[in-house]
């Protein structure tokens, strides 16, 4: 199973990068971790959000291939455990298809991909910083596989 995350945002500080790398090189070659970066919609003084927001979403449907499972990371999405991700992980895996997660940009995903999105899940309450996010998902996702091959590393 493949997994990409598609996250609106460039440019990412070396310690992300790195931390991101090493949990990507653990996983193994049947539960792969991608990272798709989406150039973020212009934003600046009297800038229309919205028009941001819509140009994010068509950069981001321009990177979809068609049958994959889409997980829309979101505020208002579900909060699910560790175990909870490693239980839906293997669904995931039992359905057949990738799964692309998607990561808005500072004003998060346009609603047309939020509704498209077979789930929503939310990281935290907590308004976390893009590149915060991308090493905590591949932390869990890497987490997540551990647990569900019996691995010692979630005690």
């Amino acid at each position: 199973m493949k997994i990409r995350l598609l996250a609106v945002g460039t440019r990412m500080p070396g310690w992300v990068n790195e931390g991101v790398e090493e949990y990507r090189k653990r996983l193994p070659r049947d539960f792969t971790l991608e990272i798709e970066e989406i150039a973020p919609g212009h934003r600046g003084r009297n800038a229309d959000v919205g028009r941001a927001v819509a140009q994010e979403a068509e950069r981001i449907v321009a990177r979809l291939k068609g049958d994959e499972h889409l997980v829309a990371l979101e505020v208002l999405g579900k909060a699910w455990s560790t175990e909870k991700l490693a239980e839906a992980a293997e669904q995931w895996r039992l359905d057949g298809r990738d799964v692309v997660l998607l990561v808005g940009g500072p004003d998060g995903l346009a609603a047309e991909l939020s509704a498209r999105a077979h789930q929503r899940w939310s990281l935290s309450a907590l308004t976390l910083p893009h590149p915060l996010v991308r090493l905590v998902l591949a932390e869990q996702l890497y987490r997540a596989w551990t647990l569900m091959v019996g691995h010692p590393y979630h005690r």
